[in-house]
């Protein structure tokens, strides 16, 4: 952190004789350098899956303390972010070590007429983020080290996106192949190869398209074989006046899990969303997404549908029983999630959101000799207070109501009462813009 505020100062120092010297001249160039300190405080008591009869509720306060620049000129431009993250009283109050690290450092080479290059570690966000989001929730949020070509005009955007990952570079005289143990710590995957393509038809319209293709490491030794697993889908926004229509659909295929090899993948998942501003205060939400399951009968095939690096807090419930924390014991029984949600502006900087889940699988869980799928309910309220500039204030209550098929697929004890809350305050401001 010490050497981070050396080279934050003395960036500052060098611009004015940079912006007086020879060497920018006709240049048009600008600096940004922002900061980010949220800090979030959470108590636990059936978050993520039900809690077991006596256990006692969790709480901890975490924080991400995070320094950004970004330089641009007309065809070039630099990203750099460094964070730390972590939970309050996680280091000792005297200590030679941090934690900082570069969450981002990318370059994007503009090459004129719509055409662009972006190289290096980056956030990879797509439509509503249901299959690749940059999951700002967790406090450290994700990236992906990629190589991103594309081109844009006002009414088209096209991205490929590519990845190679490896554990490491091996050792002088004994490399050690290609081989990607996915159960370090790393993005999971070992190649990616996407392509995404949008076209805004009018303010009103617009449709997207992603292809993309994941090579996987099926096992843990050097004589493993890499699995591929393809994911295709469409994203399509129609808003005419106070009405807005989201939808959503995707399909699945090829011959890999995302933990385990397989003969044939065949999954599903689509999404409905339909909203309706009753005036400005008031606008009520009602959604539907459908998540194919695997019945786990048959060892040959795999149909539950994986929504890989998506914000799925966003989606599932902000509990996050669902995709965000897996299933026990190696099940995948899909998820219908239907869900009525209101929001309410209460004044300029104010507003206040209820949302209602229902939840429900999309395969048979055998209990007690019965096939069933209703899991149980799970209500979310949540209320954003835009304190002042560059400050904001969140908080959040959520209970979720169980039952006997919810703990065959999460464990625990449904029955108990189980509850979230939270509140974060997040200082976000731009600390120094300049432009030469």
């Amino acid at each position: 952190m010490k050497k981070l505020v050396i080279i934050f100062f003395g960036v500052l120092l060098c611009i004015p004789g940079f912006a007086q010297s020879g060497w920018t001249t006709g240049s048009d160039n600008e600096l940004t350098i922002s900061g980010q300190l949220r800090t979030r405080a959470e108590v636990r008591d059936g978050y993520g899956a039900p809690h077991a009869d006596g256990s006692d509720p969790g709480g901890f306060i975490n924080d991400r303390a995070r320094l950004s620049f970004e330089y641009k000129r007309s065809s070039l431009s630099l990203g750099f972010s460094a964070q730390q993250v972590g939970v309050w009283g996680q280091d000792p109050q005297i200590t030679s070590s941090g934690r900082m690290m570069m969450n981002e450092a990318w370059a994007n080479l503009n090459f004129g007429n719509g055409f662009f290059m972006k190289l290096g570690r980056q956030s990879l966000i797509y439509d509503d983020e249901r299959v690749l989001g940059g999951l700002d929730w967790n406090v450290a949020g994700r990236y992906h080290d990629a190589l991103k070509l594309g081109y844009e005009n006002p009414d088209n955007k096209v991205n490929a996106v590519f990845a190679f990952n490896q554990n490491s570079e091996g050792s002088v005289g004994n490399p050690t192949g290609t081989f990607y143990n996915v159960q370090n710590p790393g993005p999971g995957y070992k190649t990616m190869q996407m392509v995404w393509y949008q076209h805004v038809g009018s303010k009103k319209f617009n449709i997207s398209f992603l292809a993309m293709n994941l090579g996987l490491e099926t096992g843990a030794t050097p004589v493993s074989k890499v699995k591929f697993l393809q994911t295709l889908g469409s994203n399509i926004s129609y808003q005419p006046g106070n009405f807005q229509l989201y939808g959503s659909l995707y399909l699945q295929s090829g011959n890999a899990t995302a933990t385990s090899a397989v003969k044939d993948v065949l999954a599903y998942m689509g999404s409905l969303n339909l909203s309706y501003a009753i005036n400005p205060q008031w606008k009520v939400i009602a959604a539907s997404d459908y998540m194919s399951g695997d019945k786990g009968k048959d060892p040959s095939k795999f149909t539950a549908f994986n929504p890989l690096f998506g914000t799925h807090h966003k989606f599932y419930g902000t509990m996050d029983y669902f995709y965000a924390n897996p299933f026990t014991n190696g099940l995948n029984p899909g998820l219908w999630d239907n869900q009525l949600a209101f929001s309410f502006k209460a004044s300029p900087k104010v507003t206040l959101g209820l949302n209602y889940h229902y939840f429900s699988t999309t395969t048979d869980v055998n209990v007690n000799n019965k096939n069933r799928r209703a899991l149980g309910s799970e209500w979310d309220f949540q209320v954003t207070w835009n304190v002042m500039k560059d400050v904001a204030f969140t908080g959040g209550y959520s209970n979720f109501f169980g039952n006997d098929v919810l703990k065959a697929v999460k464990g625990g004890d449904p029955s108990k009462y189980q509850q979230w809350a939270w509140v974060s305050l997040n200082i976000n401001p731009k600390i120094f813009v300049t432009k030469w």
